[in-house]
């Protein structure tokens, strides 16, 4: 039986695919701007972080100015660019399995609880979620070790008992931050070296084979 009771999934880059999705919104904002065309290797390093500190961080935006970027990226991202995403393979048998058994899983986003709710139901996986934890769209901060403690008081979970999956540094930062262990996944957007630096409790290349062998068996 498996000490964990509680999983913490991350949504982009763990549950689906939304790279395209994000960086060709990310882009329209910028173009607006009159920034001009980024470089995928820039534009990638919008999945995962909150957007205002992306635009700030990455491009040296004033928070006005970024606050102008946000509003544009969520206009086109709002129209139907959101939903321009895919499943990883093995997430519906890991959520479907996870329910099944009696396991907790909750959606932990950097992205507004109500694009990530509206996608989930649009990829008919909301059923399989124990719950969403994201962030309001009016909410400037989208820390992920805030929004992992928040689901640790909502859902009950203790320390030892809860484990966060994502597949960059923002998530395992926000587990260790939080004091529970974390899972990397490899086919995300963040790298194996990346997730090893920062510390990950596990690295998973597929999650699906982690689950039978460390949790299922």
């Amino acid at each position: 039986m498996s000490k964990y009771t509680t999983f913490f999934m991350d949504l982009d880059g763990t549950v689906t695919d939304s790279g395209h999705a994000i960086m060709s919104s990310a882009q329209y904002a910028l173009t607006s701007l009159g920034y001009g065309e980024q470089p995928p290797e820039l534009l990638q390093k919008f999945v995962g972080p909150s957007l205002m500190d992306s635009y700030q961080n990455l491009l040296g935006m004033s928070q006005e100015e970024a606050t102008k970027a946000v509003s544009l990226y969520r206009s086109v991202y709002e129209a139907g660019k959101m939903f321009e995403v895919t499943v990883y393979p093995g997430i519906p048998e890991i959520l479907k399995t996870n329910k099944k058994l009696g396991y907790q899983t909750v959606l932990v986003t950097s992205k507004p609880h109500l694009f990530a709710s509206q996608i989930m139901e649009k990829l008919g996986l909301s059923s399989y979620f124990d719950g969403l934890c994201g962030p309001e769209m009016s909410d400037p901060s989208s820390e992920k070790v805030r929004l992992i403690k928040k689901a640790m008081k909502e859902f009950s979970c203790k320390q030892a008992e809860c484990i966060m999956i994502g597949d960059t540094r923002f998530d395992i930062d926000g587990a260790n931050k939080a004091g529970i262990d974390s899972v990397g996944v490899t086919y995300g957007y963040g790298s194996r070296q990346e997730l090893t630096d920062h510390k990950a409790t596990y690295i998973a290349d597929d999650l699906l084979q982690w689950f039978q062998e460390k949790i299922w068996s």
